[in-house]
């Protein structure tokens, strides 16, 4: 007995230290991007996902991390993020051999596009692109390979002991103290069309690249961090929130326009 609860508390420990933007924030991105899919991309996302949202979907491949088949254990951990060391390029550095989130962007949207590919593949296929979009936009999710995307940077957040990766998956947008859908609403609203049109574009590449610019800049040298961190960075936080939202919608109305 005790052997197996030291085991899922190592799965819930290991599962929990490498997510991106927590439940609130993959929600929102599923949430905003639903707002701007075009009636031909609706449609075929309703016909995959008939009683799921894409705010529901976009959580899908986290929560799964804790089964214990070889793909969701082994097969798919790489799929939530790329290594960007400093000075570098993705292009320049590539996947590794296991793969990593544009490998598997690729892959399952190869899925999405064979006519012979299962539903429940496609199911499957769906939910990891809208995830997986949302964690290129989280700057420690294209880490630069020497903390673990930040998780080893440790840090206290607001006097309690945290990490950087978990302030930016989390804590920063859970001090606002408010559910997905306000969130949503919120930075929706600010949303205006030229942003659409600037942002609308479907090259990880550009994606990637912006959070390593980013990602460089937001290591504290102070490891206390409290109003001031989250003065500078929320609204930092909340803009890629926001792009991640159109992005995936302009990704899925190309992948599935007529």
């Amino acid at each position: 007995m005790f052997k197996k609860y030291a085991l899922l508390l190592t799965l819930v420990s290991f599962s929990g230290s490498v997510l991106a933007w927590g439940q609130t924030g993959h929600r929102v991105t599923g949430a905003i991007a639903e707002k701007f899919l075009d009636a031909n991309a609706k449609a075929q996302v309703n016909a995959i996902l008939p009683d799921e949202s894409l705010a529901e979907a976009s959580t899908y491949p986290d929560e799964m991390r804790s089964d214990p088949s070889e793909f969701w254990r082994k097969t798919a951990s790489p799929y939530h993020y790329v290594t960007v060391p400093v000075g570098k390029t993705y292009a320049e550095v590539g996947a590794p051999k296991q793969g990593d989130s544009v490998t598997a962007l690729a892959h399952f949207t190869e899925v999405l596009k064979d006519k012979n590919s299962s539903l429940a593949d496609k199911q499957l296929a769906l939910r990891f692109i809208v995830h997986i979009i949302g964690d290129l936009h989280q700057p420690l999710h294209a880490g630069n390979g020497t903390d673990k995307g930040g998780n080893d940077f440790k840090v206290k957040f607001f006097w309690k002991d945290s990490n950087l990766h978990r302030v930016w998956d989390s804590e920063m947008l859970d001090n606002r103290q408010l559910s997905y859908s306000e969130m949503t609403d919120w930075l929706s609203r600010k949303i205006k069309p030229a942003d659409i049109k600037g942002w609308s574009t479907t090259d990880p590449m550009v994606w990637i690249a912006e959070s390593t610019k980013i990602r460089d800049t937001i290591y504290p040298e102070e490891k206390e961090l409290s109003y001031d961190y989250q003065y500078v960075f929320l609204p930092t936080a909340s803009k890629r929130l926001e792009m991640a939202g159109v992005r995936i919608a302009a990704y899925l109305n190309q992948l599935f326009a007529k």
